[in-house]
């Protein structure tokens, strides 16, 4: 394998790293106070409906990014209440290798879709949306049946 050549941000100094590593991304479930939780519809690939989410920017905590994003892509400021678990299996993404840890969170006032969705509902168990993308069909059903 070559090695990959990246600069410190801090320094600007060359390293070399030949490991690849997943992603750290989030993903929040919102609980909404008219009952059920949110989810967006995706802009951009891979589509579907998803738990909203993203990925962490340098020098963010997962707490950070998870308040990040859910105000980007719901429009809503959230509270987080408890981490729910963590999903890391290598094929959870097309797109790569991701590890998300997943926040549970409550939400108030009208959420509305910004940044990478283009929709936005508040749904329950009962009447989830298709296609759910990634693995966030498992997620949910770790979190109905309080699994975790």
């Amino acid at each position: 394998m070559k090695a990959e050549e990246i600069k410190c941000p801090e320094c600007g100094a060359v390293m070399s790293r030949k490991r690849r590593n997943p992603v750290p991304t989030v993903d929040i479930i919102i609980e909404h106070e008219d009952g059920g939780i949110i989810l967006i519809e995706r802009r951009n690939y891979p589509y579907g409906w998803a738990i909203p989410g993203g990925f962490h920017e340098y020098g963010e905590t997962a707490e950070e990014c998870a308040l990040r994003e859910a105000r980007e892509e719901t429009s809503l400021d959230v509270t987080l209440t408890r981490q729910f678990h963590t999903y890391s299996d290598p094929r959870r993404d097309p797109r790569g290798h991701t590890v998300s840890t997943v926040f549970i969170a409550k939400g108030k006032g009208i959420p509305r879709a910004a940044d990478d969705a283009k929709g936005i509902g508040v749904f329950t168990k009962d009447n989830l949306p298709s296609p759910i993308a990634f693995d966030h069909y498992q997620i949910l059903e770790d979190y109905f049946s309080e699994r975790y």
